[in-house]
């Protein structure tokens, strides 16, 4: 067994022994090593002043993505490369072209977002040679800045995308394939517990090492993403220990699509799922690109948004609508549950004494099924739902309800389908009579709560309202949503 983690920082190999569960890379970046450019600002994932780049390998290829260094555990790094907004210019001082666009601009003003603007556009210039407006938009939804409106920002980004020479100084091209080597040279085989003092990090090197360490640790908090553990450490002050971190395990993060289904590790990020989900589940993919901002796609796994059992988790409902399943592992095996079974009541998951999550079945639909994802939030990007609903239909010949799904979160303690909506419009025609006459059963599925986001007279109509707007887009009828407002409530 193994006492330390390795990675490279730039272009330092590090081992690393001397650190708790809960350090994050900022600290480590900003605190030990001095590396500056990486900023604070909100400690929780918001506002990208603190984007680096973390390169790992992936199906035998080295993949560069940007992640938020402040929820970003040391634990989580070990076989990666870190790269900092100090790693960018050449060695005589000359900017990188995507540093030098900022400048060109003026993306700067106050300056202190802009170490991760770079990095974030960095990202996207690694990874798209030809990104659009819609592209760039999107790798900078999880960056945050009070001073120039954006505009300037975004040209920078377009200016990079339309001249790329191809001889232009890039330290990871040009150190790539080194950079491969080396971390091929410290993937561990074996499993790393780093203690210090009465902290204990425990990184297993495979699925079995990770099923015996949880049956005797059941208590442990396992981490993957840490896009919502890493809140409970900078807003909650919460002590975590041990904590296993699983995010290397590539068990986890295999995806696999056959006749019946697409099959999702518990330790695949929104953006590995992406491309597949897009193909095959188009309403879903476009739930996801609103899923936090770009750093947290690449950190944030579908597993851990489903077995943390959040109530206004975004992706439970969508994947309820569809009829997915639930794979949980433990040292007795495992067993597989309908994801909505799942959620017994708040705080409370259908899951034992060491068993975690494993992977996620989603099934394909009908061709003649309808299905839809609506999120409702204060602001469209990097913003919590107040309601999320999720409608799949399938009519036969004669326009009649043969199956309908429908599930919401953020209206009860769990996600949670909409029985008695259900049973009431089975059977029936898809029309504006038996929507209207619907609408009102929804009352007696659900008695949501009035919180900061929403009040719960907000939520009860709106969910209503979704339900109207699913049925208007899918009838082709033309009529004014306009006559659902909240001057009824």
């Amino acid at each position: 067994m193994k006492d330390a983690i390795s990675f490279i920082l730039n272009s330092e190999t590090i081992s690393l022994r001397d650190f708790g569960p809960t350090d994050t890379l900022l600290d480590y970046l900003r605190i030990s090593k001095r590396l500056t450019g990486t900023k604070e600002g909100c400690a929780e994932g918001d506002c990208g002043a603190c984007t680096v780049l973390v390169g790992r390998l992936l199906d035998g290829s080295l993949r560069y993505e940007s992640v938020n260094a402040c929820i970003r555990f040391l634990g989580s790094l070990h076989g990666t490369h870190i790269v900092t907004v100090e790693h960018l210019a050449a060695r005589d001082g000359t900017l990188h072209p995507v540093q030098q666009a900022m400048v060109d601009f003026h993306g700067s003003q106050c300056g202190f977002c802009t170490p991760g603007f770079v990095m974030s556009l960095y990202g996207l210039w690694l990874s798209s040679e030809k990104p659009g407006r819609a592209d760039i938009e999107k790798a900078l939804q999880g960056n945050l800045c009070r001073c120039t409106g954006y505009e300037p920002i975004v040209k920078a980004a377009e200016k990079i995308a339309a001249a790329r020479p191809s001889a232009l100084f890039d330290p990871l091209q040009r150190d790539r394939t080194d950079i491969m080597a080396r971390l091929w040279a410290i993937r561990e085989n074996e499993t790393i517990t780093v203690v210090r003092g009465e902290d204990r990090t425990i990184i297993p090197a495979t699925l079995s090492d990770l099923t015996e360490i949880y049956a005797a640790e059941p208590k442990a908090t396992i981490v993957a993403g840490s896009t919502d553990v890493g809140l409970w450490v900078t807003k909650q002050m919460r002590a975590l220990n041990p904590v296993i971190f699983i995010n290397n395990l590539g068990d986890l993060q295999a995806i696999t699509v056959d006749e019946d289904g697409v099959t999702l590790g518990a330790g695949v990020t929104y953006s590995q799922a992406f491309k597949t989900i897009a193909d095959h589940f188009p309403p879903l993919a476009r739930l996801f690109n609103r899923l936090g901002g770009e750093q947290v796609r690449n950190m944030g796994t579908i597993g851990g948004n489903i077995a943390n059992g959040s109530p206004i988790g975004d992706t439970p409902p969508a994947l309820i609508a569809l009829g997915a399943t639930l794979t949980l592992r433990s040292s007795s095996g495992g067993r597989t549950v309908p994801l909505e079974s799942y959620f017994i009541d708040y705080g409370k998951q259908d899951r034992l004494s060491g068993e975690f999550v494993e992977e996620l079945f989603i099934p394909f639909q009908k061709p003649e099924s309808h299905y839809a994802v609506y999120k409702i939030s204060k602001r469209r990007d990097e913003d919590i739902s107040a309601l999320c609903a999720a409608f799949n239909l399938t009519l036969d010949a004669d326009g009649t309800i043969e199956d309908i799904r429908i599930a919401f979160g953020g209206m009860a303690g769990t996600p949670k389908r909409a029985a008695h909506l259900e049973a009431a419009l089975l059977g029936k025609a898809w029309s504006q009579d038996a929507i209207d006459a619907a609408r009102d059963v929804l009352d007696e599925d659900f008695t949501p709560l009035t919180d900061w986001r929403a009040t719960a007279e907000y939520r009860q109509l709106t969910a209503k309202n979704l339900l109207t707007r699913f049925f208007l887009e899918t009838s082709g009828e033309k009529q004014e949503l306009a006559r659902f407002t909240l001057e009824e409530a």
